[in-house]
């Protein structure tokens, strides 16, 4: 295992294509069991383990609005077009983390705070300094990483003081491509010299962890526009870089339609883009980490993955190992170490729930010791390659492995199973090997590539 800070030149390897291997949609694993596992879960549930958390723990909130939605987009956000609105939520949103953080044990000490959405700056600077005010007070903070998801369309000229006075020293640009066409084919048009000044503003505020998130499989995309973003991406000097697959699930997410399907990329087009993508990251300098996500080989993400201290949550790939993530606002997920718990996602639903000084705690899942087993497998296989599987569990998995076993894309060493080094994109079908949920799941997924 290498150390925390060595840095060692990544090697680059020509991948297989195998689309029957790839065919099956399978999760993406920010949790597991997976959202399509939740059931109905009442707030006594989630209040029990609340008053268990204890030591680290980790803040999300969320933000479900925009000024802009995207086609392509498939978070639960809407059009923040309405001020009485917004004011609303943020006025059940307030109620809500003085009600959870006095309920939390003063033991816990919370060392992150993600600000996520939707777009946290669609709402006003003063309401943002007003937030982070309310969890200060609120919560025992023990010198928190503030991170914040931006979009650099309506990131104005006070958001500089603001995010500077808050202290936030990571944030997330929604980049996605920089070519004219392509933004108007997703309808997210923004132009170049936007994102430059989004940059400059959040270096001046302070960010040192930069990411701009990037997509493949965007219509009308071939590897000629996507290498000129990447380029442009590290010309620019974001310190990561997550380059996701478009999900095209226009029936789960109708304001997909609007995308014309037929300039989509292909199956094989959309794999060659990931490999592509890949490999110029990494001749660009960057260390991969996970199967979507890089950094530079200086950023506390790429520390994480070549330690073996990276995790995964429902931000993704993360350096941030608390037991306990505690979701706030509507759709937000809480994690802990025994169940996952996700608030009302109608945000209209959420404010009557808080009015009534209810938790607004609408579904969940129980995670028992296999479930507990099984996460660490599925983790170990998406975040360091590899996992102790004890023989129960291998043999359960050894049907649907099988496959993946005759390609030579995962081996059994000494008790672990190993991936070959070409197997990234296998990656999460592997993992779904493990996962005793899936044969009954009916949730669609999007595919692994």
């Amino acid at each position: 295992m290498q150390g925390a800070h060595e840095w060692i030149e990544p090697t680059l390897v020509m991948w297989r294509y195998l689309p029957e291997l790839l065919a099956v949609p399978v999760p993406r694993y920010t949790s597991y069991p997976t959202a399509a596992e939740f059931g109905d879960a009442g707030e006594d549930d989630f209040l029990a383990e609340l008053d268990n958390a204890t030591g680290d723990v980790s803040l999300y909130v969320h933000i479900p609005y925009c000024h802009e939605i995207c086609w392509y987009c498939g978070c639960n956000t809407g059009a923040a077009n309405r001020q009485k609105r917004l004011a609303a939520y943020l006025e059940a949103l307030t109620a809500e983390i003085a009600h959870v953080g006095h309920l939390l044990p003063r033991s816990a000490r919370v060392r992150h705070i993600a600000f996520g959405g939707g777009s946290p700056n669609a709402i006003a600077p003063h309401e943002f300094v007003r937030l982070v005010n309310t969890l200060t007070v609120a919560f025992s903070l023990a010198d928190p990483t503030l991170s914040v998801e931006l979009d650099p369309r309506s990131l104005t000229e006070p958001w500089r003081e603001v995010l500077a006075h808050v202290g936030v020293t990571r944030a997330s640009l929604g980049v996605q491509t920089f070519d004219p066409a392509i933004q108007q084919a997703i309808g997210r048009v923004q132009p170049i010299e936007l994102i430059e000044r989004a940059v400059d503003m959040l270096r001046d505020a302070g960010v040192t962890s930069l990411n701009f998130d990037l997509m493949y499989g965007l219509p009308g995309q071939d590897l000629d526009t996507l290498h000129s973003t990447l380029d442009q991406a590290a010309r620019m000097g974001a310190d990561r870089i997550a380059l996701f697959g478009l999900a095209h699930l226009p029936a789960m997410f109708p304001r997909q339609r609007r995308i014309d399907c037929s300039t989509l990329p292909g199956a094989f087009e959309r794999f060659r883009m990931m490999e592509e993508g890949h490999d110029r990251l990494l001749d660009l300098g960057y260390q991969p980490v996970g199967f979507d996500h890089f950094a530079l080989p200086g950023d506390p993400l790429a520390r994480a993955a070549l330690s073996g201290h990276l995790h995964r949550n429902f931000q993704g790939f993360t350096d941030d190992a608390a037991p306990v993530t505690i979701g706030l606002g509507a759709s937000a997920i809480s994690n802990f170490p025994r169940g996952i718990f996700q608030n009302e996602k109608n945000a209209g639903a959420y404010r009557e729930l808080i009015a009534a000084g209810r938790q607004p705690t609408a579904r969940g899942v129980a995670r028992d010791a296999n479930d507990q087993k099984r996460r660490a497998v599925i983790t170990g296989i998406l975040c360091q390659g590899r996992a102790a599987v004890d023989e129960d569990m291998l043999r359960s998995a050894s049907p649907r492995l099988a496959d993946f076993f005759a390609e030579g894309l995962c081996t059994l060493i000494d008790g672990e199973l190993v991936l070959a080094p070409d197997a990234l994109p296998y990656a999460r079908g592997i993992a779904a090997c493990f996962d005793r949920h899936r044969a009954d799941s009916q949730r669609n997924f999007s595919n692994a590539v």
